[in-house]
């Protein structure tokens, strides 16, 4: 049962990441085609809040059965580093370069890492 637990809280620290990210590029790339329109910043700040909720609840869980704070924070910094460049890639069509590429490499193994060692 703790695996899955462990595996819950990877998951929502993933997914919480990726809301966050997601809603930034999105309101990003709305302000740039509007010239500033402010109705994008509602759905966009209660997708982050949907992020941050998960987020607390993946470190939460995490640190209750990893008890180690820096694997958790090893996740979300491996997290960023592979759901940024892909959401970037998906959303804006922008081919990452090459120390994007590195980061999204070195970051997967940092998570595999904290994960399994």
């Amino acid at each position: 049962m703790t695996l899955m637990l462990k595996i819950a809280a990877v998951a929502a620290i993933f997914l919480g990441e990726a809301l966050s990210i997601c809603a930034e590029l999105i309101a990003s790339r709305q302000f740039g085609k509007t010239g500033g329109d402010l109705t994008i910043l509602w759905p966009m700040f209660l997708l982050v809040c949907l992020g941050g909720i998960l987020l607390v609840f993946g470190y939460a869980l995490g640190y209750m059965h990893l008890q180690n704070i820096w694997i958790i924070v090893a996740i979300s910094v491996g997290a960023i580093l592979i759901v940024e460049p892909m959401l970037t890639f998906l959303l804006f069509r922008d081919v990452p370069t090459a120390g994007s590429l590195i980061g999204l490499v070195l970051g997967g193994f940092g998570v595999l890492a904290a994960i399994f060692l």
